[in-house]
């Protein structure tokens, strides 16, 4: 197996192209960044994310590329004229909450570099050529993941996703309309997606495959079958003080242990994983019993059967729990995508291109997973030296940014040329 080039192969030229892998990061460092969970907390068409989608507009334009928003808001920056059997790259620029800097901006400011060096090396693409990134991935606003990709795609109902609230209630149809959007357009494009012949997403990885292999990039082999859900547990608001332990309907308790059947259910099946990262009382008084929680589960497993194994596992420990305190649970599934398995053929031709580099699977979902089913479709993961992702210890080398430019770039040669 042989490595993309180091740096200190690369001459001025190529590693000045390159460069813009890392400093389009630095340009943007400052823009989300979140004083109190710390890292960034970038969402889709808040004011954060619209700022980033101007930023990326500009440095689109400034070489010379036609930036379109389509009919769900994700940006299209083409390198001829558009058309179909296209080759599409990008990703996203929104995050989670106090996410990290590279999920998501990493492959961005990585197309945008592989552009650059295509055009200092004077290649011009016999196939049309875009950089597309993605509305709304990571569902930190709205609660449903790779939300402009599905909407593409058609796997979400766009009346389903028009009625989307954040936290504050703001629809998804009142926040398109205000970054300027019909919300009424919203819903799958056939004509669009007929434009893309092959779809390559680059990606900090997230998790520990390539230092374990000592590799800086690799491609993807395959995403788990994954899936969000809502647990609304509703019982009796009262005073904390006034009401004697045993006049209480409480639905923290049965909240609280299904928190702990959730980690014995994903320990029961192979390969498993289930968390539970956000839960809201209702009213949410220091002194005072909630009337309701919700707690939103997030589920994974290597296959659709072992994930609706683990799910059914904690939704019977949830009914159980709530009956036990005398309250009642409401189980809703938000979000779902059976197990992806990259397009063999194209998985196997990037590897070769890039000297062998090796195959992973991932456990985290992506907008290449949603056209995975459309389009041929195919990853690259640059190494990620704390396997931490989703968090503000995310990282990756300057170096490994720029060898994973770099094997995008050859990847787009190849495909476009």
């Amino acid at each position: 197996m042989s490595e993309p080039s180091s740096a200190a192969s690369r001459g001025p030229r190529e590693l000045a192209a390159v460069g813009f892998a890392n400093s389009g990061l630095d340009e943007i460092a400052g823009v989300g960044a979140d004083p109190k969970r710390g890292g960034y907390s970038r969402h889709g068409f808040d004011r954060v994310e619209l700022e980033l989608r101007e930023w990326f507009t500009e440095q689109a334009r400034r070489r010379g590329l036609d930036v379109r928003t389509d009919r769900n808001g994700n940006l299209w920056a083409w390198w001829g004229t558009p058309g179909k059997g296209a080759i599409v790259t990008g990703s996203h620029l929104d995050s989670v909450p106090g996410g990290g800097a590279f999920d998501g901006p990493l492959g961005v400011t990585s197309a945008l570099a592989a552009v650059d060096l295509l055009r200092d090396k004077g290649f011009q693409p016999v196939k049309p050529l875009a950089v597309l990134v993605f509305a709304e991935e990571e569902g930190g606003r709205f609660g449903v993941p790779c939300l402009g990709s599905r909407l593409l795609a058609g796997t979400i109902e766009a009346d389903k996703a028009r009625a989307l609230t954040d936290l504050d209630g703001t629809t998804l149809g009142d926040a398109v309309r205000a970054a300027g959007l019909d919300p009424a357009r919203l819903g799958r494009d056939d004509e669009a997606l007929a434009t893309i012949g092959t779809f390559v997403e680059l990606h900090v990885e997230q998790g520990r495959g390539l230092i374990d292999l000592g590799a800086p990039v690799a491609v993807a082999e395959s995403i788990l079958a994954h899936g969000r859900w809502r647990l609304r547990f509703t019982g009796e608001g009262n005073h904390a003080g006034a009401t004697l332990m045993g006049d209480r309907r409480d639905p923290m308790l049965p909240a609280a242990q299904t928190v702990v059947a959730v980690r014995q259910a994903a320990k029961a099946v192979p390969q498993a994983r289930a968390t539970v990262g956000r839960v809201l009382p209702v009213p949410g008084g220091t002194n005072v019993i909630a009337s309701t929680v919700d707690m939103w589960l997030d589920a994974r497993s290597p296959d659709d059967a072992g994930t609706r194994a683990v799910v059914a596992e904690i939704a019977a420990a949830a009914r159980e729990a709530a009956a036990a305190e005398g309250c009642a649970v409401e189980i809703t599934e938000e979000s779902y995508g059976d197990t992806v398995v990259f397009d063999t053929a194209l998985r196997d031709r990037l590897a070769g291109w890039l000297g062998g580099v090796p195959a992973l699977p991932t456990g985290a979902g992506h907008d290449a997973g949603v056209l995975a089913a459309r389009v041929p479709t195919a990853m690259l993961f640059v190494r990620n030296p704390t396997g931490i992702s989703h968090a503000p210890a995310e990282h990756a080398e300057r170096d490994d940014c720029a060898a994973g430019a770099v094997a995008l770039a050859e990847v787009l040669e190849r495909l476009a040329g």
